[in-house]
This record gives structure tokens, C-alpha cells and sequence, in this order.
């Protein structure tokens, strides 16, 4: 499997490379929510590469950051300026190391300017890029512009693993011009636990998914139907598989083209013998909204044709925090239901304190919404590994290759 094959690759760490007074050019996250005004709302993913950042500039390394920010369609936008970053890193910087920490801007990300910034770095100093995503070279993973990066370093560190699902110039194809390209210390640990859950898990082994739409999900049940000992259901998407097996779900959500698909994933899982658990009972409402109108609903019953289902319901909850217990590994990813309205929010934060109470497994989370429910639940400093990567640990769940890691030097 691919995931396995990253692992017996071995990819270079940081750790690996001999930094002392060299140009690095360290691909990171700092995709960081802004408000009307620019400021940062939430630093967490500075915060989470900070230990790279220091490590380098520990090994007198002359650093230079590399991130996108939004979505600025190729051009410069002030706007989705890294800019405010830069100040942020700072504070935190001198904050972690206690001392002032020397973090220089670049307006470019290539070109005359960041190159004598580049070159005129000493060592245990660091300078941010402007945005990466105001050349529209960079998605397009061109390699003149790829070249441009490679210009400004030596060496190459990608700590940036939620971008490792895209072939961009920054994460691929800058590779091919630098002398080494090796994973971050955040990286590393991203596929590590990643890594460990699908190769050579514990047992029991108990995946939870949840989420909008069974389609988006597809390759991650297959992928781990092969390897759980239970897959808990949760979502919207459990109401496909209800609708699949001749249930009235109501105004629930369902992808009808896809009700072929769960009979067969269904059938799948019985021929493997494998505990596939849909949810006993559903809160249902009539709108999304605080003040709607609740009721909770067996799973052997209709929901009615003006409701909706929103959340698993409280034996739900009981069955699935059992099944939780007893697991010695847990994969989670997708929210139980429409968690960020009060009233259905239950069944989310109850998975989340199931799987923080469970302190004997390995628990890895991943995707915004799970996230966002660990810190919501107030667990997050209880789970093993809380995933930084959305779109990439979900590729990552499903066995495929990520670009980003495949691009980084091999271990000899």
C-alpha cells in the first residue's frame, strides 16, 4: 500500500541535514484566518511549525519561509498578505526562544529583491515570502518558476503536510533543483502516526466517520474497510446507507446516485465480517436552527417527511463510545452530525470525549470539522495526534500517494 511504502521509504528529516550557515527554504502552513481589518484570528498553524522553525534557526540555519495564503487567483491581493504574519511570527518566536528573533519580509516570493534578502540572511535568521499564491505559477507547478524558488536556497524542508496532497511549485517542483528535500519535524510526525494507524495498528482498530456526503468518503471506507476490526457511521451520509436499505429518511440529506454504492459497501462489509455500525437512533428537526423543532427517532422507524435527521441520537452515542472503549487504535474523521447548531451538537462532542476517555489508545484525528469538535469538547490535549492536513490526511486515509511526501529525498 502507499502508506506503507512511506514508511519503509524513510524520507530525510530535518534532523538529517547539516543546516550550519546554510540558505533553507522551508515550505510551511500559515493559511491563517484573517478579519475585515488583517488581523489574525487564529495562529495555531504558526504555532504547530514553530518547533521546526526553531530547530533550524538552533542549527544556525539562514531561514526562509514559504507559505500561500486564501485564495488570491494568481495575483497579488493586500488583502491575503503575509504581511501580518511575519509580526506574528516574531512575537511568538521571541516568546518560545527568549530572545528577539530577527524575522525579515520579502514583498516577492522570487525575484532581484528575495534573492539579495535571501542571500544577505546570517545565520539563525529568518525571512518570510509575500504570498506564494500571487504568481499563478505556483498551482500550476511551472517550472521556471520553481527554478525561481530553488534560486534562493540550498537546501529544502516541506513542514507544511496540509498542502502535501497538491503538486505545486513549492511542495513538488522546487525538489528537482534543490541538493536534498527533507521532511519538518511536523511533517515527520504527521506520517508517523498516519503511517503507524494503517501499517501496523493496535487491535482492537475502530475507524469513525462522519461528514455531509458518502461520496467524499468513498476511497477512505474502501481503503479502510481492509484494516478496522469497526467502522462507526456517522453524518449526513449515514442516511444514504438508511435510504439504501429501504428506510424514509425524510428531508434528510441523501446522494440518490449513490444508494447502488452503499448496498454494495454494506454487502462488503458482511462478506468481511467486519462491525459496520449505522446509527440506533437520530435527533431530527424541522429546519437547522436553535429554536427548531426536535425529536429523537429508532432507527427502525421512518423520520418524518417534514424532518430532517441532524445528529446521532443519545443510544447512539452510548453504543458508539463502547465500541470506542474498548479500541487500542482510532481514526476519526468527519463530525456526527450539524455540530456547530447547539442543539445538534450532542452526538460530535460525546464521540469526542468517548475517544479523550479511551487514554490507552492511539487516537488520531483529522478534517476541520473533527478538529474543531475536539476543541470544542475541550479534549484536544487528550487525543494522541490531532491531524494538521484536512484534504491531505483524508488522501492519505485512502492509501494514495501524496505528492508533497514523494517528492522528498529518500533516505540512503
Amino acid at each position: 500500500m502507499a502508506n506503507c511504502q512511506v514508511l519503509r521509504m524513510k524520507k530525510l528529516s530535518i534532523k538529517d541535514l547539516d543546516l550550519d550557515k546554510k540558505r533553507v527554504f522551508m515550505r510551511v502552513d500559515f493559511n491563517v484566518p484573517l478579519d475585515e481589518h488583517g488581523y489574525i484570528t487564529d495562529d495555531t498553524r504558526i504555532r504547530q511549525t514553530l518547533p521546526t522553525i526553531e530547530y533550524a534557526l538552533r542549527h544556525h540555519a539562514r531561514l526562509i519561509l514559504a507559505s500561500h495564503l486564501g485564495r488570491p487567483k494568481g495575483k497579488p491581493d493586500p488583502k491575503f498578505s503575509l504581511k501580518p504574519v511575519a509580526e506574528r511570527l516574531r512575537m511568538l518566536l521571541d516568546e518560545r526562544i527568549g530572545r528577539a528573533c530577527n524575522v525579515g519580509f520579502s514583498p516577492d516570493c522570487i525575484g532581484p529583491e528575495a534573492e539579495e534578502l535571501a542571500r544577505n540572511l546570517e545565520a539563525g535568521q529568518a525571512l518570510l515570502l509575500e504570498n506564494l499564491r500571487f504568481h499563478p505559477e505556483e498551482e500550476a507547478n511551472d517550472e521556471k518558476f520553481s527554478r525561481a524558488l530553488a534560486k534562493l536556497a540550498e537546501l529544502y524542508v516541506n513542514d507544511a503536510f496540509g498542502t502535501a496532497h497538491r503538486a505545486h511549485a513549492s511542495t513538488v517542483g522546487i525538489t528537482k533543483f534543490v541538493s536534498k528535500a527533507a521532511a519538518g519535524l511536523l511533517m515527520e510526525k504527521e506520517l508517523t502516526y498516519l503511517g503507524k494507524v494503517l501499517a501496523d495498528p493496535q487491535r482492537p482498530f475502530v475507524a469513525i466517520l462522519g461528514g455531509a456526503k458518502v461520496s467524499d468518503k468513498i476511497g477512505v471506507i474502501r481503503n479502510l474497510m481492509t484494516r478496522v476490526d469497526a467502522l462507526l457511521i456517522g453524518g449526513a451520509m449515514a442516511y444514504t446507507f438508511f435510504k439504501a436499505d429501504g428506510r424514509e429518511v425524510g428531508k434528510s440529506l441523501v446522494e440518490n446516485d449513490k444508494l447502488d454504492m452503499a448496498r454494495q459497501i454494506e454487502r462488503d462489509a458482511a462478506a468481511r465480517n467486519l462491525k459496520f455500525l449505522l446509527p440506533a437512533d437520530d435527533v431530527v428537526a424541522d429546519k437547522i436552527a436553535p429554536n427548531a423543532r426536535i425529536a429523537v427517532v429508532e432507527a427502525t422507524r421512518a423520520i418524518p417527511p417534514d424532518m430532517m435527521a441532524l445528529d446521532i441520537g443519545p443510544r447512539t452515542i452510548a453504543l458508539y463510545s463502547q465500541e470506542i472503549a474498548k479500541a487500542s487504535t482510532i481514526v476519526w474523521n468527519g463530525p456526527m452530525g450539524v455540530f456547530e447548531v447547539d442543539p445538534f451538537a450532542e452526538g460530535t462532542v460525546g464521540v469526542g470525549l468517548a475517544v479523550a476517555r479511551n487514554s490507552r489508545a492511539t487516537s488520531v484525528v483529522g478534517g476541520g470539522d473533527s478538529v474543531a469538535a475536539v476543541h470544542a469538547a475541550g479534549v484536544a490535549d487528550k487525543i494522541s495526534h490531532i491531524s494538521t492536513g484536512g484534504g491531505a490526511s483524508l488522501e492519505f486515509l485512502e492509501g494514495k500517494k501524496l505528492p508533497g511526501v514523494e517528492a522528498l529525498t529518500d533516505k540512503r
